[in-house]
């Protein structure tokens, strides 16, 4: 078992310190920093690539990531990779060496419940190590990650392609342009992490962003047929504008959707209520003023919906139409497969997600855990530049399925077995 320090996809921000006001300079931001662990408001982001040697002589490979916003709505802090390094090398080496992978899932259980000290395993850890697990137990059975998932969580989802998610960043505009070529199934995301230049102290930047994006829509895409869903993360900017008063947010919200039309709109994070409790009462209460007005507007929940526990309560509470299940988040990638099938299972949308900091890695196991679980739809990961992380997650899908459809159409009794 191997570890090294690795390069990951896009950079780590202080969410505080942006939302606060940090102005941009250049690709920078000019500021203090606020959040615990940073250095500066923007810094490169972390990676430790995971290596396991089969004896076999087949390598299992996955990659432990923090997302953009470290330390920000309740997730875990900016990521040490000293500390993953010898988490890996010093304690996961020795309790891994000689065990079989035939199985994905006990052995994933065990390094997820593990502890150094009585402190569990850095979340990036668990999530990197999990990944080459599942990796591991597929090269040993011959088959997909996808299709080791289907069978070891009997997720009863035939295997198809999942609805991509491109995020623009802060090139809002052109790379709207770049999505509506490529006929991107769900975009813009639009980075609204910032109300004065972003929002709107009145929300009327984003209104005449959402206008645009509806008339580029129609006048660039190559067919009438090509109808996205718009999704908008706000980062919690839209309760800051409207000092958390629900039913303004609401009429907002009704204003986004008039504008949106006849395009669908998800809203994500429209609030941040600062606690977990205060956002499942904040979401619910604006989910039932939504549906009061009649206002088609999904709520997505993100923040301080981090954990598996976490997507439960928000779950049993219906407090958004989407979870974003962002996998880094949740460890091993074991508590994503069960938060995508228990979202799913509840008749609410599984949102596979995750961060642009991601690596090419994790997002090619992000691709094969959304198909197995039936997913509503997949973040395109890692980076900002749009091109990169659709390719990368797309094609991903795309030789998984030619892969099950060529076995399936050789050996269709063992296949259906």
């Amino acid at each position: 078992m191997l570890a090294e320090p690795a390069l990951s996809g896009f950079y780590r921000d202080d969410q505080p310190a942006i939302r606060a006001g940090a102005v941009h300079d250049g690709f920078l931001y000019v500021g203090p920093p606020t959040t615990e662990g940073f250095t500066a408001v923007r810094e490169a982001g972390a990676a430790v690539a995971v290596l396991l040697v089969l004896e076999d002589g087949q390598v299992a490979v996955g990659d432990c990531v923090e997302v953009q916003y470290s330390g920000a709505g309740g997730r875990a802090p900016v990521l040490c990779v000293e500390q993953a390094v010898t988490e890996v090398r010093e304690h996961l080496a020795p309790f891994l060496s000689g065990r079989t992978v035939d199985e994905f899932r006990p052995l994933a259980d065990e390094v997820d419940r593990m502890t150094i000290g009585g402190h569990p395993l850095l979340t990036a850890v668990r999530y990197g190590v999990s990944q080459a697990l599942l990796h591991a137990a597929a090269l040993s059975a011959g088959i997909t990650m996808a299709e080791l998932v289907q069978r070891e969580y009997d997720t009863g989802v035939a295997l198809a392609r999942v609805p991509v998610y491109a995020q623009t960043g802060d090139e809002r505009r052109v790379n709207v342009d770049k999505m509506i070529l490529k006929e991107v199934d769900v975009l813009p995301h639009g980075l609204i992490n910032e109300v004065d230049t972003k929002l709107g102290r009145d929300g009327g930047v984003l209104l005449d962003y959402v206008s645009w994006l509806r008339e580029r829509i129609i006048s660039v895409r190559r067919h009438e047929g090509y109808v996205p869903r718009l999704h908008i993360d706000t980062y919690g900017t839209i309760g800051i504008a409207f000092g958390g008063d629900i039913p303004a947010i609401a009429q907002y919200l009704a204003a986004l959707a008039a504008a949106a039309d006849p395009f669908r709109l998800r809203i994500e994070h429209p609030i941040d209520a600062g606690s977990r409790d205060g956002q499942v009462a904040a979401l619910s209460a604006l989910r039932r003023d939504l549906a009061d007005r009649g206002i088609d507007v999904e709520l997505v929940v993100d923040e301080w919906c981090n954990t598996l526990d976490d997507i439960d309560v928000f779950v049993a509470a219906r407090a958004a139409e989407v979870v974003h299940v962002k996998m880094p988040d949740l460890g091993g990638v074991s508590n994503t497969i069960e938060a995508l099938l228990t979202v799913r299972r509840n008749g609410l949308a599984a949102y596979c997600g995750g961060s642009c900091n991601e690596t090419d890695v994790s997002a090619r196991v992000s691709a094969h855990i959304a198909m197995a679980c039936g997913a509503d739809q997949i973040l395109a990961k890692p980076g900002m530049g749009v091109d990169e992380g659709l390719m990368i997650v797309t094609n991903e899908m795309i030789r998984t399925l030619a892969l099950v459809r060529s076995r399936t159409a050789s050996h269709p009794t063992v296949a259906a077995s």
